[in-house]
């Protein structure tokens, strides 16, 4: 086998092996977001980015995206803390960011929530404590609004057709990032693949738990079926 053959296997072995991304939309009314799940070129980066996708004006704080919940299936990897930053093209309201557009002293991340999460997901990245999140669980980066902790709906994603002129006191001013944010988390283990592990994806708007929260269209899908199954049974009973 020549050089040349060998270097085009090796090619197609990588290309073949490589980890495919996983992208998860969710629609409700006039909120609408996307999270994508991919790996860095390395494999052993986890990168999510976070889109609020709405084209609607945003007036209440239970309209800003503030959190995403999700699972893993199979071994559970002990994820560490990279980076948050501003997508391209992504901008602050009334804020700043440090320089790169790092936006990490204002997002949390926890990959133990479990059954201590009313989503009852494992893992976590959030702007706001709900309850959850604190100081620890903070990126890598400074406190760009006060308290250092994940707070309130400051630095939360508000939409892409948001007019920052409008809306109640509780978000005229505040900095709110609009409408991407790029998390990076370490220690994937070797050969993980999104498209096939992150399962059960969860957005979370407002700053409580209450607020609205949207499973992605899979997750409501099996909902729709248990539901169905309990109904047949009921019927047969």
């Amino acid at each position: 086998m020549t050089l040349r053959a060998v270097a085009a296997a090796v090619l197609a072995v990588s290309a073949s092996a490589e980890a495919a991304p996983a992208s998860f939309p969710a629609l409700f009314g006039n909120l609408s977001a996307l999270a994508t799940f991919d790996t860095d070129v390395t494999g052993t980066q986890l990168i999510v980015t976070l889109t609020n996708t709405s084209a609607a004006d945003v007036t209440v704080s239970s309209q800003i995206l503030t959190a995403v919940f999700w699972d893993i299936m199979g071994s559970t990897p002990s994820l560490t803390r990279v980076s948050a930053m501003l997508a391209s093209g992504s901008t602050v309201i009334d804020g700043v960011t440090d320089p790169g557009g790092v936006v990490g002293g204002e997002w949390a991340y926890r990959g133990d929530l479990n059954s201590n999460s009313p989503p009852n997901r494992q893992f976590g990245i959030s702007s706001s404590g709900l309850n959850l999140f604190g100081p620890p669980d903070l990126f890598p980066g400074t406190d760009l609004d006060p308290p250092v902790s994940p707070d309130g709906v400051n630095y939360g994603i508000t939409s892409a057709g948001d007019d920052p002129s409008t809306g109640n006191g509780g978000l005229l001013g505040k900095p709110l990032i609009q409408n991407s944010v790029v998390f990076t988390l370490g220690g994937l283990p070797p050969g993980f693949d999104p498209l096939t592990s992150i399962k059960n994806v969860v957005f979370q708007y407002g700053t409580n738990l209450s607020d609205t929260r949207i499973p992605e269209p899979g997750t409501l899908a099996l909902l729709g079926c248990g539901l169905l199954l309990v109904r047949r049974a009921r019927r047969r009973a």
